[in-house]
């Protein structure tokens, strides 16, 4: 419950940021007595999305906390924990990045890295995960958190969802206003009516589900090049398989939605083009061949 209320207060608290900067900006007067200024759409658009895109990156280290309810190791007070805190280190120094927050928390076998940047990033683990596989199977995992930071998946990941994101509002907006000047083409009237906001709602629904097969197909192959950065992090690929093997006989909960691409393990979606990580078999298979 917790989780769900973050999430909708977050993304209601997003939408009123962008719609008073919207406001501010004049970009949300897009619709004329002329007709549609494609220019100022377009400028709207990209407010949306990648404004949007940017908040959830900015905010994506303290929202990862809370709904998780990470636990940042500020000093170690287990073995296990001095354990995490000198492999995370260890494996940072390897990739030439600065020492990230490490944190653990309760739940079943997952791990995730976040951060609006590589100097600002957090790399977390769960009990379920370190009791469940051995240390040198957890150090894998970590290397391959470690990779996501050291490739920068998470700027990536935030700009071709800000493209996408800006490309629907964009393409519904046209569209809309396209089949709404046809339902009135014998019409007298200024201004768009109720075709275009139900038009623009519909291919705004549509056309998002399409950039989410676009944001999960990266989101695949960010996975296949983490797990080669974990393979040259530990200098060999079997630790990185292993891990996976192990994975896959482990019970895993998938994170919460908005941090759904950022573990280790994730639920595969109802269809294969939604996915954000790939089977465990091509993974397995992608490192064999390193």
């Amino acid at each position: 419950m917790k989780r769900v209320f973050l999430f909708l207060a977050t993304n209601l608290a997003v939408m009123l940021v962008l719609g008073l900067a919207a406001n501010l900006l004049g970009v949300n007067r897009f619709l004329t007595a002329n007709g549609l200024n494609l220019g100022m759409l377009l400028a709207f658009a990209a407010l949306i999305g990648f404004g949007g895109a940017f908040i959830s990156l900015f905010m994506s280290k303290a929202m990862a906390k809370w709904t998780t309810g990470a636990r940042v190791i500020d000093a170690p007070s287990t073995s296990t924990e001095v354990w995490l805190v000198d492999t995370v280190a260890r494996l940072a120094e390897r990739a030439g990045l600065p020492m990230p927050e490490v944190a653990i928390y309760e739940g079943e076998p997952n791990a995730f890295a976040t951060g609006a940047t590589k100097n600002s990033s957090l790399v977390a683990v769960s009990t379920g995960l370190l009791q469940s596989m051995t240390r040198e199977e957890a150090e894998a995992v970590l290397a391959h958190e470690v990779a996501h930071i050291a490739n920068g998946d998470m700027v990536t990941l935030t700009l071709i969802q800000g493209v996408v994101n800006t490309f629907v509002v964009f393409l519904a907006r046209v569209v809309g206003y396209v089949v709404d000047g046809f339902l009135r083409r014998d019409q007298e009237s200024s201004g768009p009516g109720i075709g275009y906001m139900v038009t623009s709602m519909i291919c705004e629904v549509l056309f998002g589900v399409l950039a989410s097969i676009i944001v999960a197909w990266f989101s695949r192959q960010r996975e296949f090049r983490a797990d080669a950065g974990a393979a040259s992090l530990m200098g060999s690929p079997v630790p990185m398989q292993n891990a996976l093997r192990r994975l896959g006989n482990l019970h895993t909960e998938p994170l919460p939605q908005n941090m759904a691409a950022s573990g280790i393990a994730g639920g595969h979606g109802l269809m294969a083009l939604f996915a954000t990580h790939p089977p465990l078999e091509e993974r397995i298979a992608a490192l064999a061949q390193r």
